[in-house]
C-alpha cells in the first residue's frame, strides 16, 4: 500500500441520483479521477428479493472491473442507520437487524466486496430526555454477542473484515475512546476481525466532548492499532455536517494528513463521505465534488 493515504469516496453522494454502477462508475473514474470507492447500502437494500439482490451484486462486480474501480468495503448508509438496529428495545427488531447485516454480508461477497461496516445501533431516548454516560450492561453484552455471531457469518461468506464506525452520541456505542478500546478487547476472538472506521466529524463534536476535541489526534493515537479506514468531511465541530470542501469549516486536509502520519496511519485509506439535500441539482454537486477532490488530492494522492 502507498506510503500516502489512499484517497477514495463513499458513494453516499450518489443516493437517489447515480444509483447504478453504470452511472456512478463513470462519475467516479472519469469525472472525479478516483479508482477506489466505499459502497453504500443506500443504493442496494439487501432485504430485496434474493434474485434481485444477486443480480445487482453481479452487475456491480462486473461494472467495477470494467471501469477499473476497486470497492474497498460497503457501509450501511443512511436509510438503515435511521433505525435503532442492534440496540432497538424490541428483541425481535434486533434479530431482524442482525439478519439484515447477514444478508448484507452475502451481497458483499457476491459483489466482490471484502468488508462491511457502519454504526451498529442506538438505544432509545428516555422520556425526560436525559442521557446516561453508558448504555445498559445488558444492552452492551447483547451487542457483543451479536458481533461475535456476525463475525462467524462474515467468515462463512468469505469476507476479510468488519467495521464499526463510532458516532458522537451517548445513545450509540462506542462514543468514547475507552469504550472503543473495550469493544475491541471484547470482540478480539471474532472469526472475522473487527476494526474501526473513524470519521473526522465524529470525534470532534465540541458540545459532546468539550473544547479539547478540536482534533482527531487522541482517537488516532489511542486506537491506531484498530483503525483501518477513515471518513473525511468538512464540518464545523458542532454537528456532523458531512459537507464537501467547497464549504467553510474547521477541517484542514494538510492537518488531517499530518495527524494520520503522526499516529502511524499513513497507509490507512481515507474516504470522502458527503451528503447533499435531495433538492439540490446534480450538476452543481458534480462541480463541488470535482473541486473537493482536487483539494484533497493535493495531500492524499
Amino acid at each position: 500500500m502507498s506510503s500516502s493515504n489512499p484517497l477514495g469516496i463513499n458513494l453516499s453522494f450518489c443516493v437517489k441520483r447515480w444509483i447504478t454502477p453504470q452511472l456512478w462508475g463513470p462519475v467516479v473514474r472519469d469525472g472525479l479521477g478516483l479508482d477506489t470507492v466505499q459502497f453504500s447500502f443506500d443504493l442496494v437494500d439487501p432485504m430485496w428479493p434474493s434474485t434481485v439482490v444477486s443480480r445487482h451484486a453481479k452487475d456491480i462486480r462486473n461494472a467495477a472491473s470494467d471501469y477499473g474501480i476497486s470497492i474497498h468495503s460497503a457501509f450501511i448508509g443512511l436509510a438503515h442507520y435511521t433505525f435503532n438496529q442492534l440496540l432497538h428495545p424490541d428483541e425481535d427488531v434486533r434479530a431482524y437487524a442482525e439478519n439484515w447485516l447477514e444478508r448484507a454480508y452475502g451481497f458483499a461477497a457476491e459483489a466482490g466486496i471484502p468488508a462491511v461496516g457502519g454504526p451498529l445501533g442506538a438505544i432509545a431516548s428516555r422520556i425526560d430526555g436525559s442521557e446516561a454516560d453508558a448504555i445498559d450492561a445488558r444492552d452492551y453484552d447483547s451487542l457483543i454477542l451479536r458481533m461475535i455471531r456476525l463475525g462467524d457469518k462474515a467468515k462463512s461468506e468469505g469476507l476479510s473484515g468488519l467495521y464499526v464506525e463510532p458516532t458522537p452520541m451517548r445513545r450509540e456505542w462506542p462514543w468514547t475512546i475507552s469504550q472503543a478500546r473495550q469493544m475491541m478487547n471484547d470482540v478480539a476472538g471474532s472469526a472475522t476481525p473487527w476494526t474501526f472506521c473513524v470519521d473526522w466529524g465524529h470525534g470532534t463534536i465540541l458540545p459532546l466532548y468539550g473544547e479539547q476535541a478540536d482534533t482527531m489526534e487522541p482517537w488516532l493515537v489511542g486506537l491506531k492499532d484498530v483503525i483501518s479506514a477513515v471518513h473525511l468531511q468538512q464540518t464545523d465541530f458542532i454537528f456532523d455536517r458531512h459537507w464537501d470542501f467547497t464549504e467553510t469549516g474547521r477541517v484542514v486536509p494538510a492537518e488531517v494528513k499530518a495527524q494520520l502520519a503522526n499516529a502511524g496511519l499513513s497507509a490507512c485509506p481515507a474516504f470522502l463521505e458527503v451528503f447533499y439535500p435531495f433538492e439540490r441539482d446534480s450538476a452543481s454537486i458534480l462541480s463541488a465534488l470535482k473541486s473537493t477532490v482536487r483539494t484533497l488530492k493535493q495531500d492524499f494522492a
